[in-house]
């Protein structure tokens, strides 16, 4: 289980968020950090009610991660041109990873076995610093998170890295 205070484990996962449903590029998270604060926003899949929801709230809420100049990114199981196709259906504004092989649920422990067979992403959120660290971590407690808290706990989680 990754836990506040441990390196994240590292990945390279596929990244959708282009104007094309095959706009798709590698991503790896140590590219990502070098942008600042990173915010993996898991969710179990695209075009459900709960997580279009959820990813509707993170697109209301970007400006507030954005001031923390903090990435936000999708993660789910779905085929990045799906994520496509959903990003932009919702405008969504931020890029989602599609960890179609299940590497990063594996990796972050937060696989979520269906009733269908099926192997989802546990509705979850990790917020991983510049060098690495898991500073913030989340893992389904309700529906979703409560946004307004959760923007409070990323920047208090961020300030004391600083």
């Amino acid at each position: 289980m990754v836990t506040v205070g441990e390196q994240a484990p590292q990945f390279t996962a596929p990244k959708a968020g282009g104007a094309a449903y095959d706009d798709i590029e590698p991503l790896s998270l140590s590219e990502a950090l070098g942008n600042g604060p990173v915010v993996l926003a898991f969710y179990p899949a695209a075009f459900t009610s709960g997580c279009t929801e959820e990813m509707c709230t993170f697109r209301d809420y970007y400006d507030d991660f954005a001031a923390l100049d903090a990435t936000v990114y999708g993660v789910s199981v779905d085929l990045p041109f799906a994520q496509n196709v959903w990003i932009r259906e919702h405008d969504l504004g931020f890029p989602m990873l599609s960890d179609w092989n299940h590497d990063l649920v594996d990796r972050y422990d937060v696989a979520l076995e269906s009733g269908h067979g099926m192997e989802l992403a546990e509705r979850s959120v990790f917020v991983i610093d510049g060098s690495g660290e898991v500073v913030y971590r989340w893992v389904r407690d309700g529906e979703n998170p409560d946004f307004e808290t959760l923007v409070a706990d990323v920047r208090a989680a961020i300030d004391a890295e600083t």
